[in-house]
Formats: C-alpha cells, structure tokens, sequence
C-alpha cells in the first residue's frame, strides 16, 4: 500500500510548517545542550585534568575492567537462567493440565509484579539465613534477574507459540502427531524466529538491569565507576558517567546487533507464515500475535487468563 493511500501528500503551507518545526526543534535542543555544557563547564568538569585518568591503563586495570567484568558475570548468568526459567514456565503454562498450568501461571504473574529491586533487596537478606557462606550480592542480583526477566520471557514463549497459526498444528494433528511433537517439531522452531526481538530485547533490559546491584554494594561497572573512581581522581563525577553511559550504550547495540543478525539468519533457514512478537505490555503485542490468522486461528491476548 502506497504512502498516499494513507495520508494525503503535504502541500507547500504543511511542509513550510514542518520546516519551520523542524528548525525550531533543533534550536531548541542545541540551546538545551548549550546549556548543559556550560553548567558542567562553570563546575570545572570540561578540565583535563579530571579527564586524564580515564585515558591511563591503571585506571582501566584497576577500577572499570573489574567493574565489566562483573556486570558482564552477572548478565551471563542471570540471562542463561531466566532462558531456562521462561522455556520452562512458557511451556508450562501452554500445558492441557491444570495442575501444571494454574501454579506455573501465578508463578509468572507474582514475579513480573514484584518490583525487581524489592526482589533483589529482599533475596540479599534471605540469603544469609539459607545459605552458609557466598558472595551474596552476586547471588541476589542474579537470582532477581533470572525470576523476574525469566518471568517476563515465559510470557514471550507463549506468546510465540500462540502466534503461530492454528492451522499448521490443526494440519500436525492431522497426520497423527501428538501435543509434543507438534510443539517441539512444529511450533517451536517457528516460534523461536518470532520470538527473537522480543527475547533480545528483554535480554538488554537484563544487562541494564544488572546496574540495580549498586544498591547492595555490588562490584558491577556502575559501582566501581560512581564510588571509586570519584573518590580517587579529583572528584570526576560526569566524565566517569559518561565514560560508564558509553560503555552501556556500546555493549546493548553489540547486542542488539548481534540478535538482528541471528533474527535475519534463521529467517532465512526457516520458513515461518508468524510476524515478530513485541516484549508483553507493549501496543504491539496484541497486533504481532495476530488477530485473524491462517487457519482461522485467533491468537490470545499476553496476559494471563
């Protein structure tokens, strides 16, 4: 469908008009930046001096490689954990069982509400009474990202799954296919293509989520960069900010990068008729789990029934 079909093409008064916002908008956001810069400037934060430690090996040996590769320890972990937590609650919850569908259900939903940071703080003070010894920071950062993250990625598989037409699994049953095969040898590997912006997504908010062990004094780039660093180099508050936001920007787009490329390799292996889903609660999962799909299927909504 062609863009006109939509809308009808701006005459010269609309695109003088857009113009003419366009330009204020950029005047705008430039003076915004004027401003911030010389605020940081009438601080001494634009000083070499503050600047010249981060351009030093002790620095990066010392303080932001640790800190790294804690944050790094922690998203690994946390995201090989709540893969297998959501695969398994996913499933779960698409079983014909009541049994196992209902607490597999409630387990999701408890999770996904508790507020990550309130999980965090309250398995850091579990841990000691259950545990006889560990580092206990690093535990609740990861067991809070796993139930949580892995909580919102079992509502991701049944969503994939749901967004499959009907009609492929009507066919399977057809041919005498039981539920499993017709899940693990139909649905799944279709599923996992569609599954994959949304499961990647999910896993960036992971990574980002990982910064929240600060609060409970764990050794993750956030830490070492606002605690450390500050306290040892001339008060170096916003150059170790930025250098910290940077390096958070380059490892998500790494990320976001390398799921584009696998999302694009399997849709070239596999031959799917499903759309990408969105992460649940977003506008677009109603719409990429298909209203009125092959087969006559009506996909059900995210939430839990």
């Amino acid at each position: 469908m062609s863009a006109s079909v939509l809308f009808d093409a701006p005459g010269p008064r609309a695109r003088l008009r857009n113009h003419l916002l366009t330009a204020i908008s950029l005047v705008a956001v430039l003076a915004a930046a004027y401003f911030v810069y010389r605020g940081f400037d009438a601080k001494g934060q634009w000083e070499g001096k503050i600047w010249q430690p981060f351009l030093t090996a002790e620095v990066w040996q010392e303080f932001i490689l640790p800190g790294l590769l804690g944050t790094l320890k922690a998203a690994v972990a946390a995201a090989a954990l709540a893969l297998v937590f959501g695969a398994v609650f996913g499933l779960a919850r698409l079983s014909d069982h009541a049994w196992i569908r209902v607490p597999a259900a409630a387990v999701v939903e408890i999770f996904r509400a508790i507020p990550l940071l309130l999980l965090i703080f309250f398995i850091f003070y579990l841990a000691p009474t259950i545990a006889g010894g560990g580092d206990y920071a690093f535990i609740s950062v990861v067991l809070g990202l796993m139930l949580y993250n892995g909580s919102v990625l079992a509502e991701i598989v049944r969503a994939g799954v749901h967004a499959i037409p009907k009609g492929q699994a009507e066919a399977a049953y057809a041919v005498g296919m039981r539920k499993s095969q017709v899940l693990r040898m139909v649905l799944l590997p279709q599923a996992v293509t569609t599954m994959m912006p949304a499961i990647v997504s999910q896993l960036v908010v992971l990574l980002k989520d990982t910064a929240l062990g600060y609060i409970i004094a764990y050794v993750d780039l956030l830490n070492t960069g606002f605690k450390i660093l500050p306290a040892a180099y001339f008060g170096s508050l916003i150059p170790a900010a930025i250098v910290i936001g940077i390096i958070y920007v380059a490892l998500n787009m790494t990320l976001s990068y390398l799921a584009t490329w696998l999302e694009r390799r399997s849709r070239r292996s596999r031959k799917t008729s499903a759309r990408p889903i969105a992460t649940p609660g977003s506008a677009a999962v109603g719409v990429a789990t298909g209203q009125g799909t092959e087969g006559g299927g009506m996909a059900p909504d995210i939430p839990v029934e």
